[in-house]
């Protein structure tokens, strides 16, 4: 037998290297943005300020609520500018 291995042979060791590296991916993939969901949520939620002052946890979930109202008016108003009309 030579030295060179088979077309067959390449290609079971090919697709066998593409699982792995799917397999290994893939739930980092997921996990990356379940992390980052989650983190999102906690912020707008206020999980990451004092629990035990209760003005501040709502003063906090105010604020950034109504951060998120004002980034989507102020995108609808660099929207109107830009579309014709």
């Amino acid at each position: 037998m030579s030295g060179n291995p088979s077309d067959d042979e390449r290609q079971r060791e090919a697709k066998a290297i593409l699982t792995r590296v799917r397999q290994e991916t893939d739930p980092q993939i997921g996990a990356h943005t379940q992390a980052a969901l989650t983190r999102t949520g906690d912020h707008f939620m206020a999980r990451d300020v004092d629990q035990s002052d209760r003005i501040e946890v709502i003063g906090s979930r105010i604020g950034r609520i109504a951060s998120i109202g004002g980034f989507v008016v102020l995108a609808l108003l660099l929207a109107t500018q830009f579309l014709p009309g």
